[in-house]
């Protein structure tokens, strides 16, 4: 368990900042103005699966039309059986137009019920495809940003949220398919309305309207209210994991930390179930008066109806079809307007999906200007001019005024103590960041001309924080270089080179073992074994430079032994780059750069930085007297 795991859960716990506010109110204008988004992702749903969409739209058109039908063919039921009951000889009279009917009715709702289990059905499909679509598009542009930009809490607010939309978007979907068949059977119950008696309209609206107004204040209350708790949900996430978890379980139970994690949990948890339950009692409680003013309503127009219809200025099967068609349109309407608060509501929070594509890499490959080819093989190496780097949002340079010259198939070391900026060094060659000051010069051309994906492919990179994925041994060692996950023969290789063909021998399954205890059939590995994987890694990589960022900080001293007998001769014709704090490594290096907080202290080999007795020599007594 690396120290800096408990630093940033204690930090992040025990930090006493403010509690978060309600983001604002939004406004009615915003509100409008979200709804821009949907045009955006009807696109993406169309472009999910056009055919689908198409036969979803058909399906819904089809029966938008039902339920006027449905009521039409009712009134000619009631009127017709009115008047065979009026007939001299009810006996006689024939029943086969009133049983046609009835038999039409009978068909329309079996056409309604095999529809909507056809919508139903294509919905689902459509849905999963979408959070299909949208969770791989979020994954691949989360690859493209930059390293600094996942170090940042702001962004994670921004991806947990947008992560959060993949999963929930087939519900708007749904809601705004849905909202356009419900639009249409309006039109056609209005129709109906408007040939009778045209005021019963005026009527709806005024008995509906105040439930929406109503419902779309509590939307806006909800979603600043859930907006405004991002990162406190992830922390809530965060201690979840924390305190359920194999990767923290030995060390929650030796320090007993899992009260101390409940009670956090809970503090947060109850204080935003407190603010949620106020708000949604507020909700109930209002919808109740609103909904009491919309059955008035109803209920009014009603007893207008009975009253006409008893006065003999319209049938029975007209009093049926038009308080049918009220009641019907009064409920289309109110779900409308309640979907349509639904979809706006649906519609912030899509903003938050797009907001998240809508943020760009700094470090982008310059099509327009061309690339520079890499070089094969490097020529002159690596040079670091008045080099700085201060991480977004921090105020310390990380790196300052770092210049030196990383010759072509150079051993290089770098020492220094924990937080001196070895790691954000490398990081800066294999050009994870961008330099804020200075620049980095490989054959003597900025680092910048050259294709990051390109530059990448040639560096072999372990740090000391490596992955444990968990996949099949062979598949986690395949990792460096992926497209080669089927050349058994190169994996192996580099199992052999990194130690790990004695870890893979021993497992059940070989190469095909699945490591890690997250999934059935899994075993786990110890740290050492873990890190040879790792290491394996590196050297499927075959790449011009290799970065070990301390590679066998987890190893026992014979495995170490092993791993650095065979150093040279696994870099020979290479550039590498050790950063180690055992000084036992740290001399094969052909030179040594010890860095002390964040600048460049001594550059030289072993024997020239002992003979000067400075930074480098006082570090290596101070180890050696350990030993003594």
């Amino acid at each position: 368990m690396h120290m800096s795991f408990w630093t940033n859960l204690f930090e992040s716990i025990s930090a006493k900042r403010p509690r978060p506010e309600h983001k604002p109110a939004v406004s009615l204008r915003e509100r409008a103005a979200a709804l821009r988004n949907i045009p955006a992702f009807m696109r993406l749903v169309w472009q999910t699966s056009p055919r689908l969409l198409l036969i979803n739209a058909a399906l819904r058109l089809v029966r938008a039309a039902i339920p006027l039908a449905v009521l039409y063919v009712a009134r000619l039921i009631i009127d017709e059986v009115i008047r065979l009951s009026q007939s001299p000889s009810p006996a006689d009279v024939p029943l086969t137009p009133v049983l046609t009917l009835v038999a039409l009715e009978f068909g329309l709702a079996i056409l309604s019920d095999a529809l909507g289990r056809g919508v139903a059905l294509l919905d689902s499909l459509l849905g999963d495809l979408l959070a299909n679509r949208s969770s791989v598009r979020l994954m691949a542009h989360a690859a493209t940003l930059d390293l600094d930009q996942f170090e940042d809490a702001t962004f994670y607010d921004k991806l947990e949220r947008a992560r959060r939309q993949t999963l929930s978007r087939s519900t708007l979907m749904a809601q705004l398919l849905g909202q356009a068949q419900d639009l249409i059977t309006m039109v056609f119950l209005a129709a109906g309305l408007v040939a009778f008696q045209p005021w019963l309209l005026l009527l709806l609206a005024v008995a509906v309207v105040p439930a929406f107004l109503g419902e779309s204040h509590f939307n806006e209350r909800s979603y600043s209210l859930v907006h405004s708790w991002t990162p406190e949900r992830r922390e809530l996430d965060y201690l979840r994991q924390t305190g359920a978890s194999d990767e923290t379980a030995k060390e929650v139970k030796i320090f007993g930390l899992s009260g101390f994690l409940i009670d956090r949990f809970e503090t947060l948890s109850s204080e935003f179930y407190t603010k949620n339950k106020g708000l949604a009692i507020r909700r109930a409680s209002w919808g109740t008066v609103f909904a009491a003013i919309g059955t008035l309503g109803y209920y009014g127009a009603y007893v207008y109806l009975i009253i006409r219809a008893a006065q003999g200025q319209m049938s029975v099967g007209q009093l049926t079809f038009l308080a049918g068609s009220f009641g019907r349109l009064r409920g289309l309407l109110e779900g409308v307007l309640s979907r349509f608060s639904s979809m706006a509501d649906g519609a912030l929070y899509l903003q938050d999906f797009f907001d998240f594509f809508a943020l760009r890499p700094r470090i982008i490959r310059d099509e327009a200007a061309g690339m520079r080819p890499f070089p094969r093989p490097i020529q002159q190496g690596f040079t670091f001019e008045n080099v700085g780097f201060q991480y977004r949002n921090g105020s310390k340079w990380a790196l300052r005024g770092l210049s030196f010259h990383l010759q072509a198939g150079e051993k290089l070391a770098l020492v220094g103590e924990n937080g001196a900026g070895k790691t954000t060094l490398v990081k800066l060659l294999a050009r994870l960041y961008d330099p804020t000051e200075g620049r980095i010069l490989l054959d003597g051309h900025d680092l910048r001309e050259y294709d990051p994906a390109e530059l990448r492919q040639e560096i072999g990179v372990i740090f000391q924080d490596f992955v444990r994925f968990q996949l099949p041994a062979g598949q986690n060692i395949a990792v460096g270089r992926i497209d080669q996950r089927q050349n058994q023969t190169r994996i192996e290789g580099a199992a052999s080179r990194s130690l790990a063909d004695s870890v893979i021998e021993k497992l059940p399954a070989g190469y095909d073992q699945m490591i890690g205890r997250r999934f059935a059939g899994g075993v786990d590995l110890s740290g050492g074994e873990w890190q040879k994987i790792a290491l394996g890694r590196a050297y499927m990589r075959d790449a011009q430079l290799l970065i070990l960022d301390e590679p066998t900080a987890a190893l026992d001293a014979r495995a170490e032994h092993e791993v650095f007998k065979r150093f040279a001769e696994l870099t020979r014709g290479k550039t590498a780059v050790l950063i180690s704090h055992r000084f036992s490594t740290v001399r094969m290096a052909d030179r040594i750069l010890v860095i002390e907080h964040g600048q460049l202290q001594e550059l030289g080999s072993h024997d020239d930085l002992l003979a000067r007795g400075g930074r480098y020599a006082e570090l290596f007594q101070l180890q050696a007297a350990g030993y003594r």
